[in-house]
């Protein structure tokens, strides 16, 4: 009876912070309700039962929503499942990682990837971004301690990328052939 009474307190507790996230994400449009806020908390017990891990305090959901709150890629029609998915992504790529890295580290790397590289996709980002880090990360690859995850990408990339110059010599023979 008494676990189950702190079980309900700290869900609680959890619920109410993750409510407070919305006095900063309003201003980026992006708002949850307690409905939504309990659905997030659900799915992170399922994504860490999934990918068997524990955590002790207020998890990694409340740095997400502050990390990506900004992004151009979110809007309030896509705002809760894009948070679920990211903490499924998150707790994933912290085994694929082999904790190697830290929480912080890969949000940076991943917030990164998603508003530059993959342009909201998430698949993009766990499917090539992460995978492609991850391997790096699992051979030894140590610099991100350096940038804290930040522009580590373009190093392991390897999908050649759009250039504007390029882009209009060609449009310029086009129009003149």
């Amino acid at each position: 009876m008494e676990k189950e009474w702190i079980l309900m307190v700290q869900q609680q507790n959890q619920l109410g912070n993750l409510l407070k996230t919305n006095q900063k994400t309003e201003k980026f449009g992006l708002s949850i309700s307690e409905q939504d806020a309990e659905m997030i908390l659900q799915e992170r017990k399922n994504a860490l039962q999934e990918q068997k891990r524990i955590e002790f305090g207020e998890g990694i959901v409340q740095k997400i929503i502050y990390e990506f709150c900004d992004s151009d890629y979110i809007d309030q029609n896509n705002y809760v499942n894009t948070i679920i998915r990211l903490q499924e992504i998150f707790y994933l790529y912290k085994n694929e990682m082999n904790d190697e890295i830290t929480d912080d580290e890969l949000l940076h790397f991943m917030k990164e990837q998603f508003d530059n590289v993959c342009f909201g996709d998430l698949e993009y980002l766990e499917g090539t971004c992460l995978s492609i880090f991850a391997q790096a990360i699992r051979a030894g690859y140590r610099g991100f301690q350096k940038t804290e995850g930040r522009q580590e990408y373009e190093q392991f990339d390897e999908v050649q990328r759009w250039d504007y110059e390029l882009y209009l010599e060609a449009l310029k023979n086009l129009c003149w052939e």
